[in-house]
């Protein structure tokens, strides 16, 4: 009797992934590059992440020099500072500006 080939399984639909390639620091500072008025709780919810969880992670993005953040009246406003190198080093040779867009850029998307 002839074995059966198995067929190889589909990859998970992108609602399904358990995982990114990107962390939840990149994504707040992709979000907050996007709208640097943006507020925590619309970071949270974009990201997928707890509204503290995005308050953590933008104190340490401004620690490492990453983001500054200035009041304007009521509302904080975020500056991401593009000519900062990307922190592992497989791509510390990129600068977050790449990063920001390659992701942002819409003429890269395609459809």
């Amino acid at each position: 009797m002839m074995a059966k080939a198995k067929k190889a399984a589909a990859p998970p639909a992108v609602a399904e992934a358990q995982w990114t390639f990107l962390t939840n620091h990149a994504h707040v500072l992709l979000s907050l590059a996007q709208d640097p008025e943006a507020l925590m709780r619309d970071v949270a919810a974009a990201v997928g992440v707890t509204e503290r969880a995005v308050q953590r992670i933008v104190a340490e993005l401004e620690a490492a020099g990453y983001l500054v953040k200035s009041r304007e009246g009521r509302r904080n406003r975020y500056e991401v500072k593009t000519a900062l190198p990307l922190r592992h080093p497989i791509e510390r040779h990129c600068e977050v500006g790449h990063l920001v867009r390659m992701v942002t850029d819409p003429r890269r998307r395609r459809g």
